[in-house]
């Protein structure tokens, strides 16, 4: 036995709903003569009048109630399932707010290996630093750095500690105490870098000027270019130091800030978000397993 289509059933259940071709129209967002029409075939597909026309009003026949008790039923589970499946679907995502700089020069090269070992995972990236409105933004981790308060309410787990250091372009010099006569790189998205590195290091920036640019991963870019010295986070920069485009002639140390993931929910608990959990932390250790 062939059954009708589908489409002519879903069209005679929401009419049998509303008592109302022109109601079903505006629901199924078609015309009132499509409606009218996938009813009729449907009726003739069948043999038996599922409709009882008068004075352009529509009432149920015996045959019409008792096939919508099927198709509401059938709908009704159908739209269960779908629903059930997209959720299955959304479950999958992982929604993962990184810091700008981090994410462009450290995650997204990295992430063809979280792929390969978890390839049922599908990690959205978005862009952004600073406090995030997890309930707003839709995000399930977000990657900050802990120069900012965040809400005590927020799980949050330490990733690694902040490494940074001055570098410059391969072939630029630096002398061997001080830095006279260097233009430092300064950032406006991370203004207290080279004081900071300045008093932990002990050493003097007297006689260098300065240059500034609105985010850390300019400066960064502008140090491999040889337009001066620009403070960087050694996460950051790994791999032009691996490649000799930058190198760091006075090496890095911890400025007192690190990484951590944030999460409204206990982050080694959901089965997403361990797995991003376990797999950052170690490739971060792996980037700085020699200078700990």
């Amino acid at each position: 036995m062939k059954l009708p289509a589908l489409s002519a059933f879903r069209y005679f259940d929401v009419a049998a709903q509303t008592q109302s071709f022109v109601r079903a129209a505006e629901l199924l967002n078609v015309t009132h003569g499509a409606v009218s029409r996938q009813v009729r075939l449907l009726e003739e597909s069948l043999g038996v009048p599922l409709f009882e026309r008068r004075n352009r009003a529509i009432f149920l026949t015996a045959a019409g109630r008792a096939l919508h008790g099927t198709t509401l039923s059938v709908f009704e589970q159908l739209e269960g399932a779908v629903y059930r499946l997209q959720q299955q679907a959304r479950e999958n995502v992982l929604v993962l707010s990184c810091e700008p700089t981090i994410a462009m020069r450290w995650l997204i090269p990295r992430l063809p290996a979280f792929h390969a070992a978890h390839p049922d995972i599908h990690l959205h990236l978005v862009a952004a630093g600073g406090p995030i409105d997890f309930a707003r933004s839709g995000v399930d981790l977000a990657l900050r750095r802990d120069d900012f308060h965040w809400d005590a309410n927020l799980h949050a787990l330490k990733i690694c500690d902040e490494w940074v250091g001055p570098v410059c372009s391969g072939g630029h010099a630096l002398p061997e105490q001080g830095l006279a006569g260097q233009r430092l790189l300064h950032s406006a998205s991370r203004p207290n870098a080279w004081n900071t590195w300045l008093r932990q290091s002990g050493e003097s920036a007297q006689g260098s000027s300065r240059a500034d640019y609105e985010h850390f991963y300019l400066c960064i870019q502008a140090a491999a270019a040889g337009l001066g010295v620009a403070i960087a986070s050694r996460l950051m920069v790994q791999d032009e130091i691996d490649s000799g485009q930058l190198r760091a002639p006075r090496g890095f140390i911890q400025d007192q800030s690190a990484y951590f993931l944030l999460s409204p929910q206990a982050i080694l608990e959901d089965d997403k978000s361990r797995c991003f959990a376990e797999w950052v932390i170690e490739q971060s250790a792996a980037c700085l397993a020699h200078l700990a």
